[in-house]
């Protein structure tokens, strides 16, 4: 299939594009930075030079394309504004572009940050009305109100945490199990969904492809549940140490919270590590079921936990990241 893809250098993007190359796929990207994907090492991906605010750039990229993969998108900013300008408003720029030639499917890389979190021991499903408690979650949500209103094919995909090579934020663990501490908020008993990268790619094809997946909502994770200290445990195990592991109580955390991000935002830059991930960073699960993908599309996480953090710590040995 001709597929174009936004965000394509991105972490969740290069692991799509390189799915969609290994298929045989015809694939074109939205690139700000031409010296990043040649860094990728792409070979048959068309360069297509733009941003979210660029419509001619959206519209060549659409032309002619089968499926619209929209990855692109900011996880982190200093306000709710600014994360609907790149998350809602710059859906609705690649929509718009799209509209002019209709493709057969609009894959929209969501989170499960838009269906808010979860009580510990019930992973959500797509039934559960969506309750965000972020403005990055506020933001996705809003994306897919637009993607739904669509009259042609779509699908909307909600991962949760994700991991993998080429990923900077979970680096930041592998790095600190290595010097032998890492924080984590609350007691370390949050439950969560995760997903390796890979099989996130593969998911997306899947919602792309199968004709039960059109016009429906999906969530994306391994059937295995985990919490905040087993995951650093586990990427102690790849990294070869057995972290500290320190807890955060909420007062402190949030103390800590608002302190970072109010040094960051007054430097005019926007991080993870702010006030208004409180509620995210010390909710008691972030959990969903994968079921109804898997029913729908035959896909399946192949990647465990334990697997996938062992493949990422040797690609960010090799790659001089670790």
């Amino acid at each position: 299939m001709k597929a174009f893809v936004t965000g394509g250098t991105g972490f969740v993007g290069a692991h799509l594009v390189r799915a969609l190359l290994e298929r045989g796929d015809e694939v074109r990207c939205l690139v700000r930075t031409p010296a990043k994907a040649q860094t990728l090492g792409w070979n048959d991906v068309r360069i297509i030079r733009g941003d979210l605010d660029q419509p001619g750039a959206l519209a060549a990229g659409c032309a002619g394309a089968d499926v619209v993969f929209h990855v692109a998108g900011r996880i982190s900013a200093r306000d709710l504004r600014e994360f609907m300008r790149a998350n809602r408003d710059g859906t609705a720029n690649v929509l718009e572009a799209a509209s002019h030639a209709p493709p057969q499917r609009f894959v929209l890389v969501s989170s499960l940050a838009a269906g808010g979190p979860t009580s510990p021991g019930h992973p959500i499903d797509e039934a559960r009305p969506p309750a965000p408690v972020t403005p990055y979650g506020q933001s996705k949500l809003a994306a897919e109100v637009l993607v739904r209103a669509m009259p042609f094919p779509w699908t909307i995909v909600r991962p949760p945490t994700v991991y993998g090579e080429w990923d900077h934020e979970v680096l930041k663990v592998f790095k600190l199990a290595r010097r032998g501490i890492v924080p984590v908020f609350g007691d370390g008993s949050q439950e969560l969904s995760v997903i390796y990268a890979g099989d996130l790619a593969g998911a997306l094809v899947a919602a792309a492809t199968s004709p039960n997946a059109a016009r429906k909502v999906y969530y994306t994770a391994h059937p295995a549940i985990t919490t905040s200290r087993e995951l650093v445990r586990a990427v102690g195990r790849a990294v070869g140490r057995e972290p500290r592991i320190v807890p955060l109580p909420g007062p402190l955390a949030r103390a800590l919270l608002w302190a970072i991000g109010t040094v960051v935002h007054l430097a005019g830059r926007a991080t993870l590590l702010s006030a208004d991930k409180a509620d995210e960073f010390l909710a008691p699960a972030w959990t969903c079921r994968p079921d109804a993908l898997m029913r729908d599309a035959g896909w399946r996480a192949a990647t465990d936990l334990e697997a996938g953090l062992q493949r990422t710590a040797d690609w960010y040995r090799r790659e001089g990241w670790l």
